[in-house]
């Protein structure tokens, strides 16, 4: 069983998604109505933009999700998953893949989304941190340990845990996981705390979106971030997406549910390779690649 997956923020670069407008017509169009909707020309950042340019929160989740689900529209026919996952951002990806929601739908999402998260992350000074070489159970009890706000917020790969809180809490947390023998304990350059509590005001604000928008029966299941597990009802599909801004993404059991649900391979749709490094790392028999489309 093949399945396919859709990375998170973080995997953009600069020229993301020029290939694909250059070679196909419906690529093209597609794009181009993504600007429309947006209000803003996306396509000339995600090709020509800097870093920075990038970096800005209400570009980097359209941009992603854009290079994704056009990536998998004009595969066509050689587009076949059995099931499909993605990383924080790369669920709304998944979901349009598996046609639960419709392209316009999953970015208009995915741009309220962006601008409810930025606004969070203005309102209160926050941050993220990846911890390496510990095991989950040690860095969730430090965690809950900690008189200030501090979480888990990424269970990446064994061994690689990504923590999200208040810079207070994060800066006691990653003293303490040093100590504790953590490989690598570092501050990620990010604009604050996802997938932690401190992003309860922007999930209620999508929470309205969400509840506003038709989801449809998906052609096959998606494990999402907030169980880890499959699902294909419309109803559970929503209200694990609106829990998804305040809980961890567990990927790695995700990834665990996925091979064990008898996937014997994992097709990586969108820029960069960051989710195929992290299954080798889960589980190093199992087949990866790249999608791609005619490059």
């Amino acid at each position: 069983m093949k399945a396919y997956i859709f990375p998170g923020q973080g995997a953009q670069f600069t020229g993301m998604g020029k290939d694909l407008y250059e070679k196909s017509n419906d690529a093209k169009n597609l794009f181009e109505n993504a600007n429309s909707i947006l209000g803003f020309r996306i396509t000339d950042l995600m090709f020509a933009g800097t870093e920075e340019d990038l970096k800005q929160t209400r570009v980097t989740q359209p941009a992603i999700f854009l290079h994704s689900t056009i990536l998998a529209t004009i595969l066509g026919s050689s587009f076949k998953p059995d099931m499909v996952a993605g990383h924080s951002l790369g669920e709304f990806s998944s979901l349009v893949a598996n046609k639960t929601l419709t392209f316009n739908d999953g970015l208009i999402l995915v741009s309220k989304r962006a601008k409810a998260m930025q606004k969070a992350c203005e309102k209160t000074p926050s941050t993220m941190a990846a911890i390496l070489g510990l095991d989950d159970k040690i860095v969730e009890e430090v965690c809950s340990s900690i008189n200030a706000v501090v979480v888990p917020a990424n269970y990446n790969s064994p061994g690689q845990i990504v923590i999200s809180g208040s810079i207070e809490g994060i800066d006691i947390a990653i003293k303490i996981l040093t100590a504790k023998g953590a490989k690598r304990a570092i501050k990620l350059a990010v604009g604050g705390a996802f997938h932690s509590p401190l992003m309860e005001p922007a999930r209620l604000e999508l929470e309205e979106a969400i509840n506003n928008t038709t989801f449809n029966k998906p052609v096959c299941p998606v494990y999402q971030n907030v169980s880890a597990k499959p699902s294909n009802d419309p109803e559970v599909i929503k209200a694990n997406l609106v829990s998804q801004l305040t809980s961890p993404v567990r990927w790695t059991q995700s990834v665990l549910n996925m091979i064990s649900d008898g996937a014997t391979s994992f097709v990586e749709v969108g820029p960069g390779c960051v989710l195929s490094g992290l299954i080798k790392k889960v589980n190093r028999e199992i087949i990866t690649e790249s999608a791609s489309f005619g490059i």
